[in-house]
């Protein structure tokens, strides 16, 4: 991903990260997260032509997201253990709706933004990833597994 790599460095943004080919990127600002999600996708779409919604979340954030792993007990294969970032918080019948889908030993757990989401059997069957993964959510939302969530931790705390 150097193309966007240079171009958010261009845009003025620090310590610009990629991971992997994902679209996952770790920079430095010194403006709030509404500010640089605009300002990536703005960048992005003048660029590549991508009308994409970017979701922000700030280390000390990440941090919380990882320490908190509300299903860590129950989820022991990371490719298969989801977070779902959520642009807002989910709406009450929105979570009744995922609660429905959500069939067991698959579970999921709401906090705040968060989605964790535990899925043993993987996602290809998954009522409650469609779910996830369609636009049934009311809000702009993008998953990662843990491994991808973790090492995006480790590359926002260090240096380079």
């Amino acid at each position: 991903m150097p193309e966007l790599r240079q171009l958010l460095e261009g845009a003025g943004f620090g310590d610009v990260r990629t991971y992997l080919q994902s679209g996952n990127v770790v920079l430095s600002s010194r403006f709030g997260a509404d500010r640089v999600a605009r300002a990536c996708e703005q960048r992005i779409a003048s660029r590549f032509g991508f009308d994409i919604t970017v979701l922000v979340r700030a280390r000390s954030e990440l941090a919380a997201i990882v320490k908190r792993n509300p299903l860590g007990k129950v989820a022991l294969d990371p490719k298969r253990y989801q977070v779902t970032f959520l642009a807002s918080e989910l709406e009450s019948e929105v979570l009744r709706k995922l609660e429905v889908a959500a069939v067991a030993p698959e579970r999921f757990v709401v906090v705040g933004r968060e989605l964790y989401a535990w899925h043993p059997a993987g996602v290809a069957r998954s009522n409650l990833w469609a779910q996830l993964g369609g636009t049934g959510l009311g809000v702009a939302a993008t998953s990662r597994n843990w491994t991808t969530v973790t090492n995006l931790l480790a590359l926002a705390s260090s240096r380079l």
